[in-house]
């Protein structure tokens, strides 16, 4: 028997002064995606932002519904419509943030395991990796450099007949 250890490793910017232009103005367009979200039952609103290769940015927010499987991530919600859009573009980064009306968050939001699991698929599709942008609504900002580092023992492809 071993053990195996599995890190990752995350930038930690403890003031947002201190976080990358380009990287705030993606979390500002999570943000506003997150105003956007459909979310009448958990009231817990999410946003993401894609930033494609290309320069583009799609934007995503959950959708709700009273049949709760039925409902969608607002991670999925972008990385779908931004491979619909632009099919042949990979993505190069991702910002996820939420709004939580009760309580300010004040830790970043971490994405559910379907939506790491959907992001990684991108992420091997184009074989590049997607940086992982979570925000809350204060605090510090974590920046993954890859999606393999929020899911690091990943079912693939290669598991497949």
């Amino acid at each position: 028997m071993k053990t195996v250890e599995l890190t990752s490793k995350i930038i930690v910017y403890e003031d947002r002064s201190e976080v990358p232009v380009e990287l705030m103005t993606l979390i500002a367009q999570a943000e506003e995606a997150a105003r956007r979200a459909y979310a009448p039952y958990s009231r817990f609103q999410v946003g993401a932002a894609v930033l494609m290769n290309n320069g583009k940015v799609v934007t995503g927010c959950n959708q709700e519904n009273a049949v709760f499987p039925a409902g969608l991530c607002a991670e999925r919600t972008a990385a779908f419509a931004a491979s619909a859009q632009y099919p042949e573009v990979p993505f190069s980064k991702i910002a996820i943030t939420a709004i939580n009306p009760v309580e300010v968050l004040k830790q970043p939001v971490s994405p559910c395991g379907s939506c790491r699991q959907v992001l990684f698929e991108y992420e091997s599709k184009f074989n590049q990796p997607i940086e992982v942008i979570l925000a809350g609504q204060e605090g510090p900002v974590y920046h993954f450099r890859c999606v393999s580092d929020l899911l690091p023992y990943t079912f693939h492809a290669g598991f497949l007949p």
